[in-house]
């Protein structure tokens, strides 16, 4: 049995036995005193073990740290908390100065190496290669980096391009690459034409039966254009200007003045028209003459002093503003017709044998100053005439016609320069196209009876 404080819960009284008897009954005492010891003991000793096996106590919630965790060094108060660990303030920052001390002033100034410029290769030149029995041509066909002419390779060079995955970069030659073209730029649209006619023909009516004045004429007039029809008389050169101003209507075909018809471009005054006669009036004077189409147009009187000023200018007869017709030559008298015209200010200039009447000194000086007056004003003109040398020094092309029924033979383009002078009529390129106007005159049967 083992002794009787081992096994003992904190507390618990201890019973010491006694160790002799002084009597029988004593002994008896003893004994049952020894035997309840006994059982007491190991009441004891089994409550001892039951305390010793309790579950730990529950740890205490904390509530600084809700994760459960302390931090390191947290210090427990007398309620079972912690105390978070003080904080620690962080140091100010060190300057690049504290650090490492910088001079007062350098003595002399730092010098930084001198980079050297790039030097550009020199270009690479290649020796021609001769071609030798054991080559192989390359197609052209192939992709090549520089294009150009089939290649001769040497056979074993070209069993190696067909092992290698990459062929070798071959050096360009930036001189002899093609330059990329230049994007196609729109065309412009051509001119509309101030005159188009189309399969036009003209027949009058008489007692006597038809006539057949025009037939199958067709014509397009470009801006600027100086345009002479030529023929014999009767062929129905004034017949068509009569169409084309609207004072004679066509019985077929088609025509367009300023893309309109003929009739609106009359009602918009969009040309004028220079008879074969002057047309003025002897009771008013040259000023009032050329002014009447404008009293007509109902224009102010400043505006129409100003246009009939400009005009008898442009044909040289400033200072004759007040006189009267009879009081004029016959070439004055159509210079202040061609001034009537032009005060309308049109685009397109109707002649009709404007210089027919008159001698050939005169006409001569009058073709000058007609052609002056052209390049000056820029006018679009047909000119109706009966004259080769008059045609060809006037006009840009040249519309040769046949007799009656009048028909367009030919058109001949004049290769004469813009600028022109009197002396061009003896140079061999005015010859020459006033010969071909004659021959086309004479194919077209003109000089037959």
């Amino acid at each position: 049995m083992p002794p009787p404080d081992e096994g003992l819960a904190d507390g618990a009284p201890v019973v010491t036995p006694a160790t002799t008897a002084d009597t029988p009954g004593d002994a008896a005492d003893a004994g049952l005193e020894s035997t309840m010891a006994d059982a007491l003991q190991d009441e004891l000793g089994d409550a001892a073990d039951a305390t010793t096996e309790l579950p730990p106590p529950p740890p205490l919630p904390v509530v600084n740290e809700p994760s459960g965790n302390f931090p390191a060094g947290a210090d427990a108060r007398a309620d079972g908390r912690l105390d978070p660990p003080p904080l620690e303030m962080p140091s100010p920052p060190v300057s690049a100065d504290q650090l490492i001390p910088r001079p007062a002033a350098l003595e002399e100034p730092v010098a930084f190496p001198e980079i050297p410029a790039p030097v550009e290769p020199a270009p690479i030149e290649h020796a021609p290669v001769e071609p030798s029995p054991e080559t192989h041509e390359v197609s052209s066909d192939a992709p090549s980096a520089v294009p150009g002419p089939a290649m001769a390779v040497p056979a074993a060079a070209a069993v190696a391009l067909s092992v290698r995955d990459e062929p070798e970069p071959v050096a360009r030659d930036v001189a002899t690459e093609p330059v990329a073209a230049e994007p196609l730029r729109k065309a412009e649209p051509a001119p509309q034409p101030v005159i188009d006619i189309n399969h036009l023909s003209l027949t009058f009516a008489t007692n006597d039966g038809p006539v057949h004045a025009l037939s199958d004429i067709g014509l397009s007039v470009a801006p600027g254009e100086f345009v002479s029809p030529i023929g014999t008389s009767g062929c129905g050169k004034t017949t068509l200007l009569r169409v084309i101003a609207d004072l004679e209507q066509p019985t077929a075909g088609h025509i367009s003045v300023n893309g309109c018809t003929a009739e609106e471009a009359r009602k918009a005054r969009a040309y004028g028209y220079v008879f074969q006669a002057p047309a003025l009036f002897p009771w008013r004077n040259i000023s009032r003459n050329v002014a009447l189409p404008l009293e007509i147009m109902g224009l102010g009187v400043r505006e129409r002093d100003r246009r009939v000023s400009t005009n008898l200018e442009l044909v040289n007869l400033k200072g004759f503003e007040k006189k009267f017709p009879w009081q004029l030559s016959g070439g004055m008298q159509q210079r202040v017709s061609i001034a009537r015209a032009l005060a309308v200010e049109p685009n397109l200039l109707l002649m009709d044998e404007p210089f027919g009447a008159l001698d050939e000194i005169v006409r001569d000086h009058l073709n000058f100053q007609l052609h002056r007056l052209w390049a000056q004003t820029k006018k679009t003109v047909v000119f109706v005439t009966h004259s080769i040398p008059e045609a060809v020094f006037l006009s840009t092309r040249i519309v040769v016609m046949t007799p009656r029924p009048g028909k367009i033979h030919d058109i001949i383009e004049s290769p004469l320069p813009r600028d022109r002078q009197l002396d061009l009529r003896d140079t061999p390129a005015f010859l020459e196209v006033a010969q071909r106007v004659r021959d086309g005159l004479k194919a077209g049967h003109a000089y037959e009876d």
